[in-house]
């Protein structure tokens, strides 16, 4: 990757983000679309020359959040000197709506890294808030719902298990650098840009912002929105024209979708035209089901799931890796020859039988298993027994996925729940795809989603 890679088209996205899961990409897509945008999803560090339709967020899906901490942070800095490079006006980094990580996690360096990307005295601005999922922020405490992150099912979550709801605390042992907090009344109060400003001031470089509704988002949006990837000014109105003003400061955008929502709503909407909010091509084939979270949400949609199941044994992938996969398989295949209705290959499981699993396998080793597995099953039946339309339950095993199938940039298509589209390949293989964070989606999701697949 070079600094000159530029994106192919004609003028740089308004946003370019740099997301560290697939599901997570792909809420935000449908975000920016909802909001009156225009998105695509680039799964991987992008090759140099890769062109794209014309957009206004150009997202980089990577699979950084449990990675290494010098993958995440050599990966996520690639994607974001192509994006600048393409013309980018900002640069977002998108994390959970969960804030899902750990002491030894990636928010933190990759922040700091890319804050090295825009140069001296840049700083972060954002927050994991998104309403229409149930997350909020307030004193610095994340809430899902009614209840402190803490206190959720988030809590078990078999790779980033989150214990402590406290988000400045939960970056601060992320990164040397001061981490800050705009109140909620700053933000709300007569003079937002100030109140932000005094946070910097006082010697913060990231700042997580309170945020309780949309109307939240969007004045967060006013003030942080205008500065942009090449030093725009924080303040109110800033130009983002390169750092003018005593105010200015090179500025990183983050959070989730709800954030990327608010800032999409701010922009001059472009004239219409064949871009990335054209309808995907349609698609047709067989309907297979992924699932490899272990959320609430995706434990009761696989119970509620009627039709034929298939699952993977963390254990016997372990022990006989190609006899386990082969059986798998013989399995499906035998229950699309029943009939034509979606298959179910599902590794979920409740905490005590992955807590089970991780002693025996070690957490890693067991995670790298299911979701090699997950990728192959889904591509062997794409390519042999005529699947043509997936969905993929869980961050990781939706990133093993995509990446076992080859996927490269993706349109947004119909949402089959808020924050759960379909997606369809620009090239690529003909399949359509809906990679779904496991918290998302109602409780049918598995038998409904199907309804709007294009």
């Amino acid at each position: 990757m070079t600094a000159g890679t530029r994106v192919g088209v004609a003028s740089g996205p308004r946003l370019g983000v740099v997301a560290d899961d697939v599901t997570g990409a792909c809420d935000l897509a449908d975000a920016v679309r909802d909001a009156g945008g225009s998105a695509v999803v680039v799964l991987g560090v992008p090759a140099d020359g890769l062109a794209l339709p014309p957009c206004d967020a150009a997202v980089v899906a990577l699979r950084t959040r449990t990675a290494p901490v010098e993958q995440a942070v050599a990966d996520s800095v690639a994607a974001a000197s192509w994006l600048l490079a393409g013309g980018a006006a900002a640069i977002y980094q998108k994390y959970c709506s969960t804030f899902d990580s750990t002491d030894e996690g990636t928010i933190g360096p990759v922040a700091d890294a890319l804050l090295g990307l825009l140069g001296p005295g840049a700083v972060s601005v954002g927050t994991p808030a998104t309403p229409r999922a149930g997350r909020t922020q307030y004193q610095g405490h994340l809430f899902v719902g009614d209840r402190l992150l803490s206190e959720s099912s988030l809590r078990h979550h078999p790779l980033t298990p989150m214990t402590d709801p406290d988000l400045v605390r939960v970056l601060g042992r992320q990164t040397t650098r001061r981490v800050g907090l705009l109140p909620w009344d700053g933000l709300r109060g007569p003079d937002p840009a100030g109140a932000l400003e005094r946070v910097l001031d006082g010697g913060a470089t990231h700042v997580l912002a309170d945020t309780l509704t949309d109307d939240d988002l969007d004045a967060l949006a006013r003030v942080a929105g205008g500065a942009g990837a090449g030093g725009g000014d924080v303040r109110e109105g800033g130009s983002g024209s390169g750092g003018s003003g005593s105010g200015g400061r090179p500025v990183l955008l983050g959070g989730a979708a709800g954030f990327a929502a608010a800032l999409a709503r701010t922009w001059p909407r472009r004239p219409a035209g064949p871009d990335a909010s054209s309808p995907p091509r349609s698609t047709g084939g067989r309907a297979l089901i992924v699932s490899g979270s272990c959320s609430a949400r995706t434990l009761e949609q696989v119970a509620r799931f009627p039709g034929w199941r298939v699952d993977l044994d963390a254990d016997a992938l372990a022990a006989d890796p190609d006899g386990a996969l082969g059986a798998a398989l013989v399995e499906l295949a035998a229950a699309y020859a029943e009939g034509d209705g979606p298959v179910l290959v599902s590794s979920s499981a409740g905490p005590d039988t992955v807590r089970g699993t991780q002693e025996r396998l070690g957490v890693g080793r067991a995670a790298a298993t299911l979701e090699r597995a997950a990728g192959e099953v889904a591509a062997r039946a794409v390519r042999d027994l005529g699947v043509g339309r997936v969905l993929v339950a869980g961050g990781e095993t939706s990133g093993a996925v995509a990446a076992a199938l080859g996927l490269g940039v993706l349109r947004v298509g119909p949402a089959a729940a808020p924050g759960v589209p379909w997606m369809v390949p620009v090239d690529g293989p003909a399949v359509a795809v809906l990679l779904k964070s496991g918290n998302f989606g109602g409780p049918d999701l598995f038998t409904t989603a199907w309804e709007v697949c294009p």
